[in-house]
Parts: C-alpha cells; sequence; structure tokens
C-alpha cells in the first residue's frame, strides 16, 4: 500500500518547487483579482453617485437661478461642488446672471466660490438671500432633513433662515421614508467644548440612543468646526417615532448647544439624481 505513495512522491519531488509556485502564483492572482474587482466596485460607484450628484444640481440651478436672482447662498458638502460648476458656466460661458452675489455657509463654500472667480459675498452686506442650495444626508417623506456630516450644520442653518426659498440636490441614496433608513451616522450637533459632556446625557435621557463626540481621524482629539466649537453625532432610537419638530426645539434649548443638524420647515423642493439618469423631485 506505500510502495504507490513512494512512487507519487518520488515523482512529484523533482517538480515539487514548480507546483508551489503555481500554487503561489494562483493565490496571489486570485487574490489580486479579488482585490481588483472590489476598488472597481467602489469606483463605479462613485462615479454613478458622482453623476447623479451632478444631474440633481445642474437641473436645480437650471430651474432655480434665474435673473432675478441677485442673492445665492451657497451650502456645503460634495453635492454643492456641482452646484458652483454649473453656476459658473451660466456666468462665464453663458454671460448670464450678471448681477450675482454668492453668500458662502463654509470654508469649503468660500473657497468653492473664489475658486470658480464668482461674486463673493456676506451676510453682512447680504442679510436677504433670495435663493440657497445645498445638500443634505439624508431628506424623510416629510421633508425633514439631516445635515451636518461635513460639520457645517450651524453656518448652512444660518445662511438658509435667511433665504426665502431652500432647495436641495442629493443622490439617490439620501432620500428615505423616516429618518435613519439611509444614513445611520446619527444627527450632528453643534455644542460648547465645556458642555458636550451634560449635553450628552441630557439628550439620552430624552430621547434615548447614543450621543457621542466626533473624533478626527489623522489627529488626536475630537473635530472642531469652522466655528471652533466641538460636534456630536446623535444615533437616535432607530424604528422609534419622533416628532422632528419638537425634538429640534427641545435640543436646541439645552445650554450648551449651538446647532442642531435637523432641518425642519426648510427646503421647498428636493431633486435627487436617480441611478437611472432622471431627477425626481420632493415637495414640500
Amino acid at each position: 500500500m506505500l510502495k504507490p505513495l513512494r512512487l507519487c512522491r518520488g515523482l512529484l519531488q523533482p517538480h515539487l518547487s514548480q507546483v508551489v509556485g503555481v500554487r503561489i502564483k494562483y493565490l496571489i492572482s486570485t487574490q489580486a483579482t479579488i482585490l481588483t474587482r472590489s476598488f472597481c466596485d467602489k469606483m463605479d460607484n462613485k462615479i454613478l453617485l458622482d453623476s447623479a450628484k451632478r444631474l440633481a444640481a445642474r437641473t436645480a440651478v437650471d430651474q432655480w437661478v434665474t435673473e432675478d436672482t441677485k442673492v445665492l447662498g451657497i451650502g456645503s458638502g460634495s453635492t454643492v461642488v456641482f452646484v458652483v460648476e454649473r453656476v459658473a458656466e451660466r456666468v462665464w460661458k453663458d454671460g448670464a446672471l450678471s448681477e450675482l452675489i454668492c453668500v458662502p455657509s463654509s470654508f469649503q463654500s468660500r473657497q468653492l466660490i473664489l475658486d470658480h472667480n464668482l461674486p463673493l459675498g456676506d451676510l453682512d452686506r447680504n442679510y436677504k438671500v433670495d435663493l440657497y442650495i445645498d445638500g443634505a444626508d439624508e431628506v424623510d417623506s416629510s421633508m425633514v432633513l439631516i445635515k451636518g456630516g461635513g460639520g457645517c450644520l450651524m453656518q448652512e442653518k444660518i445662511v438658509a433662515s435667511c433665504a426665502k426659498t431652500v432647495i436641495i440636490v442629493a443622490d439617490y441614496t439620501k432620500q428615505s421614508l423616516r429618518l435613519g433608513e439611509q444614513w445611520c451616522k446619527g444627527i450632528p450637533i453643534e455644542v460648547s467644548s465645556m458642555a458636550y459632556v451634560p449635553v450628552k446625557h441630557k439628550i439620552e435621557e430624552l430621547y434615548g440612543g447614543e450621543a457621542q463626540l466626533r473624533t478626527a481621524l489623522n489627529k488626536a482629539g475630537p473635530i472642531v468646526t469652522d466655528n471652533g466649537n466641538f460636534l456630536m453625532d446623535w444615533r437616535f432610537v432607530a424604528q422609534r417615532e419622533y416628532d422632528w419638530d419638537e425634538v429640534n426645539r427641545t435640543i436646541s434649548m439645552i445650554p450648551g448647544v449651538l446647532e442642531t443638524g435637523l432641518f425642519v420647515n426648510m427646503a421647498a423642493k428636493c431633486y435627487f439624481g436617480m441611478a437611472n439618469g432622471t431627477v425626481k423631485v420632493q415637495n414640500k
């Protein structure tokens, strides 16, 4: 019974290194294929989402930014890049919107305005904003928004509150029947640095869930907003019914809370770029 085994071993011994080499090459090739496929899937998904964002942004700008728009509030985030891009095309390529002034809601949007050579304004001189266009982290069926994933919620809400009309642009992944279906990182809350511990416990006592201080990825310590404050993310209880207007008002009244990422009764329309190349419009 052992002779066949010895025979096989004898036959394989001279070629063992080649067999092992082939096996290693196969494993490396298989792993590389898996990694490549994963990378390509992520890239394809990003390209698809960027196309949806661009479509929503351009549609909203073309429908809402007119010659009557004298002061335009510019939001923050990845979708707003395409908003400013289209506004700049209208100004410099089409020769339109000659009297337009752009008011930023963050350092990012200020830089976008300057990079595209658009007229830069501020709320000191332009406190009446005709139109404000911004993105959102999530939009529910009642047009309640979660904003502030990028940390600019306070300035965004200030500029939005000065606008006659607020328009939201986003890709299809931001639309939900109820908050928390798509956006799982919680509701951002901007707080004074000395107050985040009592604010955390107060929110959890009132509404459950968990409020956590947002920490930085590439530095030790917390995220600091454009206003020099801390950010908390409140992960509310999933599937629980909340009166978001009441929640927003109550949390806003807690000493140390400067602003919440709940935007209630502010947006007039939401434009969602869809995966099939269409735009879905949600009305208030």
